[in-house]
């Protein structure tokens, strides 16, 4: 994927570093040209592009017309919004991803900005820390689809619902499905007669509403 990040800071320097590791196209668009030697630390020379990412023109010499998705990180929520919208709307770049910085401005990011994801990193964390509250053993590994469903893991205690049931004979809860089902190293495909065992781990995606619901048939009694 062609991928384009405006904010070369501690986030965005270390994504594009992420991302460059796994043979992405990247380019980094950092205002502050005295950062450059940090920068270079962590990614090559020709990834980095020194200007401003709120200007169209610095964007399009960059090739944001090429690009597959961009993620705006600075510090800032106004440049962060300001490059996202030109990114959708004067660019046309399928996909955009913005770093919300202040909680109280998120409500400007959204669909009618140009933002198709927004990252609001104090909400994620509040909202991880009240599920491993509440869930019991069961693990958000992943949010799919701007956060509406999640791909979870949890293992089957002894006395849980499921323990000792085909799949076939519990009731999922309408907006899930098992994915995967990992017994001692091993992945198994999930079936209607795969009978579940104590300590198998059970990889689910399921909507945000029905996590808890999910969590009573594999948790303990």
């Amino acid at each position: 994927m062609r991928v384009m990040i405006i904010g070369g800071g501690k986030v965005g320097t270390y994504l594009a570093n992420y991302l460059l590791s796994e043979k992405h196209d990247v380019k980094l668009i950092e205002l502050r040209e005295e950062e450059t030697p940090r920068i270079l630390l962590d990614i090559p020379k020709s990834a980095l592009v020194i200007g401003n990412g709120t200007d169209p023109d610095v964007l399009e010499t960059a090739g944001i017309r090429k690009c597959d998705v961009v993620a705006v990180v600075t510090g800032i929520d106004e440049v962060n919004l300001t490059a996202t919208s030109l990114a959708r709307f004067e660019f046309m770049v399928p996909r955009t991803i913005a770093r919300i910085n202040h909680p109280k401005n998120a409500w400007m990011f959204n669909e009618s900005m140009g933002v198709d994801v927004a990252l609001n990193q104090a909400d994620l964390m509040a909202a991880l820390i009240a599920e491993e509250m509440s869930l019991g053993d069961m693990i958000t590994l992943h949010k799919l689809r701007k956060g509406k469903f999640d791909f979870v893991e949890e293992k089957i205690a002894p006395d849980a619902k499921a323990n000792g049931k085909k799949i076939s004979e519990i009731s999922l809860p309408r907006q899930s499905t098992i994915v995967a089902v990992l017994r001692h190293g091993e992945l198994i495909i999930p079936h209607g007669d795969l009978v579940f065992e104590t300590a198998d781990e059970v990889l689910s995606i399921v909507h945000q509403s029905e996590k808890k619901d999910l969590a009573k048939l594999f948790d303990r009694a």
